[in-house]
C-alpha cells in the first residue's frame, strides 16, 4: 500500500470536451477498473461493475483524485480551462509535473457502468452512498491506496465529501466540500430535481425505461433546471436584461445538441433523493467548506454549514461573494476563486489522520 497520498474528489455538474488534455506534459490514459461484484444499498448486486477514470500527470508524484458531478466525467474536469487550467499547470497548486492525477467517473456516468449500457431501467438503483462506497473500493482495492490527503467535492461531490468524512473518518486528513449543504435533501433543491425525474417518468415516450427514441422531456427538464439553479441572479440579469435576450438564451439552449440518455439522467438525479449526512458531528478530518453567496441550491441565509461546523467543533467556511461575474451554484467550479484559500488551508493540515 502507498504512503499517505493527496486525493481530491471533485464533483462537477457540467460536461466539457474530452479531447486533448492541455494542462500537463505527461501522457493521459483512460482506464477502467472492474469491481468483481458490487452490492447496492437496495441489496441489488451487479457483477463486473465498471469504474472509469482518467490518469495523467507525474506517475511518481503524490496522487490527486478528482470526481465530477452529476452528468459529467473525469475527462471533462481535465479539459476545463477554469478547473484543470487553473490547477494543473506549471507552478499551480496541483501542478501535474508534481502530482499523479486520477479523475474518476461516478457510477452512472462516463466510462462507469450505467443504465444505457444495456440494462436500462433494470439497472440497480444507486444513491450517493453507493457512489462513495465504489470510490473507496476503487482507491483501496483497485489502486492500492491506504490513506488520502484530502477530498474535495463540488455540488454532488460536496455531498459525497460529507459522506466520506462520516463513512471513512480515518482515511483522509482533510475534506473540502464545495457548493453542498450537510443536511437532508429538501426544499427547492429537491423540488427542482423532482421536476426532472417526474417529467421523464410521466412522458409517454419513456415507456417504463424501454423507449426506442429518447423522450423529449429529458432535455426540457434539464434546461429548466440549469436556468433555475446555475447562473446566479446578477449574471442572469446581465445576460438577459429583457425578454428579448432571455428568449434568445432559451432558444440557443434548445438548439444545442442534447445526447444524454433519459434513463441515465433519471438515475443520476434520483440518486440524490435520500441524501442525509447523519453523523457529521463525528468527522475527524480537517474541514474547509467552500460556498458562494449566490448559490441557488444552497442558500447561505439558512446557515446550514455554519451550524454544522459549530456542532463538529472544527473547520472553516470560505464564502465567495456574489457579483456580476459569479455563476450561482456553478460559481465554485471556477477554481481561480478559491485556489489560494485552499493552498493556505492544505499546507497547515497535519499528515496522517489515522
Amino acid at each position: 500500500m502507498r504512503r499517505s497520498i493527496y486525493v481530491f474528489i471533485f464533483l462537477l455538474t457540467f460536461c466539457f470536451s474530452t479531447s486533448a488534455f492541455a494542462y500537463t506534459p505527461y501522457e493521459s490514459t483512460q482506464r477502467v477498473w472492474i469491481c468483481p461484484e458490487f452490492t447496492f444499498h437496495t441489496g441489488e448486486t451487479l457483477k463486473n461493475l465498471k469504474l472509469g477514470y482518467v490518469e495523467l500527470g507525474n506517475p511518481k508524484g503524490e496522487t490527486v483524485v478528482l470526481l465530477h458531478g452529476t452528468g459529467g466525467s473525469g475527462a471533462g474536469i481535465a479539459n476545463s480551462p477554469v478547473f484543470g487550467g487553473a490547477l494543473f499547470g506549471q507552478g499551480q497548486v496541483l501542478d501535474a509535473a508534481k502530482y499523479h492525477i486520477i479523475l474518476i467517473d461516478a457510477i452512472g456516468t462516463g466510462e462507469s457502468s450505467k443504465p444505457s449500457d444495456g440494462l436500462k431501467a433494470s439497472f440497480p438503483r444507486y444513491n450517493y452512498d453507493d457512489m462513495v462506497t465504489a470510490q473507496y473500493r476503487l482507491l483501496t482495492e483497485g489502486l492500492q491506496i491506504d490513506h488520502i490527503r484530502a477530498i474535495i467535492g463540488f455540488s454532488m461531490g460536496g455531498m459525497n465529501t460529507w459522506l466520506w468524512g462520516i463513512k471513512y473518518p480515518n482515511y483522509m486528513d482533510a475534506i473540502v466540500p464545495m457548493a453542498a449543504s450537510p443536511c437532508a435533501m429538501n426544499g427547492r433543491n429537491y423540488i427542482t430535481r423532482k421536476f426532472i425525474s417526474d417529467s421523464i417518468r410521466k412522458d409517454p415516450a419513456w415507456q417504463g425505461g424501454n423507449y426506442t427514441e429518447q423522450p423529449k422531456s429529458a432535455q426540457f427538464a434539464t434546461i429548466y433546471y440549469n436556468f433555475a439553479t446555475n447562473l446566479g441572479t446578477a449574471q442572469l440579469v446581465q445576460k438577459a436584461p429583457s425578454y428579448v435576450e432571455a428568449d434568445e438564451m432559451v432558444a440557443k439552449a434548445f438548439a444545442a445538441p442534447y445526447t444524454v440518455d433519459a434513463n441515465d439522467i433519471l438515475y443520476q438525479w434520483e440518486a440524490s433523493t435520500d441524501f442525509n449526512p447523519v453523523g457529521y458531528q463525528n468527522i475527524k478530518a480537517d474541514i474547509l467548506v467552500i460556498n458562494s453567496a449566490d448559490d441557488e441550491r444552497n442558500p447561505i441565509e439558512l446557515g446550514v454549514c455554519a451550524k454544522a461546523l459549530n456542532e463538529i467543533g472544527h473547520g472553516t467556511e470560505f464564502l465567495i461573494p456574489a457579483g456580476p461575474n459569479t455563476n450561482g451554484h456553478a460559481t465554485t467550479f471556477n477554481a481561480n476563486l478559491w485556489k489560494d484559500a485552499f493552498a493556505e488551508f492544505i499546507k497547515n493540515v497535519p499528515h496522517g489522520n489515522q
